[in-house]
């Protein structure tokens, strides 16, 4: 049975590819008043040739400029998912086999406990989280080679973020992660990824309880606004449109749909969009399209025009993006460009984590 549900699940992955190439404007439903719909296929296109070239002979992805980078387990995760969003599976077309080499490089990165690899200068959390999620969307489109590996991998990357969460903290961070396994403090920026990551390995089989689930959306609900209807980075810190989209979609993920958090942080991106140049701007990119692409309707349209039309803009002739601000200055062009296609690419619904 697991060989028929894995053989049908590589088959659909290449129909999908198949449709890609065939026509990737037929897979996109952008509206009336957005770019038009091959401009952002192309745009895609274009940003995966650039990714695809500075892959390393490892197999990773360096963040920052190739010449002086690190080889990074995010970066590598991010650039994979990029990919998958686009309708590209491992071992299949154009990018198939560097697909599989980024993922065994971040396999070969993981350490005994689970803990991914971390050289970058953000905490090793935030890695951990992106190389989960990116593990867990891709474990349904890998071979029987590649299969048993990358799920013992994954089954101890979720032990790894369960046990982060049951640090003792105080009442005001409890239920969400920081920068360290050990933390003993929570923000939501870190605790997006890591619920991220548990919901896309819930969706597979993995064992996540419920209540960690429950646990995780009590801190992300902590740090909603109540006045402004945005969420803060932690309780009472000021919100954000960064920060307000990685709430919605943590809400949204986990089954609050629509919940009264949810919609007033949907009508603050109404009021307050995303901008370019603002703080953490490709960070803000990426969740605030994936969270309002999940809440739907009007929300989602204004959102969808706005930052794709931003992007469209943005992005340089070699198919990259560039960091808008200090803010993420030293994660540069590969962490930008990924987190741009992931942004563009939602409506095509590729990735599980983006199904309504």
């Amino acid at each position: 049975m697991e060989r028929i549900s894995f053989a049908m699940n590589r088959c659909l992955s290449y129909m999908l590819l198949l449709m890609l190439f065939a026509g990737p404007a037929a897979k996109s439903s952008f509206g009336q008043g957005a770019p038009a719909n091959r401009q952002v296929d192309r745009s895609i296109v274009r940003a995966l040739k650039y990714l695809a070239a500075r892959q390393q002979p490892s197999g990773a992805w360096q963040l920052k400029n190739p010449s002086r980078g690190r080889e990074s387990a995010s970066a590598t995760s991010l650039a994979i998912m990029a990919f998958m969003a686009a309708g590209h599976v491992p071992g299949e077309g154009p990018y198939g086999d560097q697909m599989e080499r980024g993922i065994r490089w971040v396999l070969d990165n993981q350490r005994p406990d689970g803990l991914f690899m971390h050289k970058a200068g953000n905490g090793p959390m935030y890695t951990h989280g992106i190389c989960t999620l990116m593990l867990a969307e891709v474990a349904g489109m890998v071979d029987a080679r590649l299969s048993d590996r990358l799920r013992t991998g994954l089954e101890k990357a979720v032990l790894l973020i369960l046990k982060a969460q049951a640090v003792p903290k105080g009442q005001a961070h409890a239920g969400g992660w920081r920068y360290h396994a050990s933390s003993n403090d929570s923000d939501l920026s870190v605790t997006g990824w890591q619920l991220l990551a548990l919901r896309a390995a819930k969706n597979i089989g993995c064992d996540v309880p419920a209540e960690a689930i429950e646990y995780a959306v009590t801190y992300v609900n902590r740090c909603a606004d109540n006045n402004k209807g945005g969420f803060s980075y932690q309780p009472n810190h000021g919100v954000s449109p960064t920060r307000t989209g990685t709430g919605i979609l943590c809400l949204e993920i986990c089954g609050e749909h629509h919940a009264p958090a949810t919609m007033a942080g949907a009508n603050y991106l109404l009021r307050r969009p995303l901008q370019y140049g603002d703080g953490f701007f490709f960070y803000g990119v990426y969740y605030c399209t994936v969270g309002m692409f999940q809440v739907g309707g009007r929300h989602w349209d204004v959102t969808r025009d706005h930052v794709s039309s931003v992007l469209l803009s943005r992005q340089h002739p070699d198919g990259s993006w560039s960091p808008s601000d200090g803010s993420e200055a030293s994660f540069g062009p590969m962490y930008a460009t990924s987190m741009s296609v992931l942004a563009l690419a939602v409506e095509y619904q590729y990735l599980p984590i983006y199904q309504r």
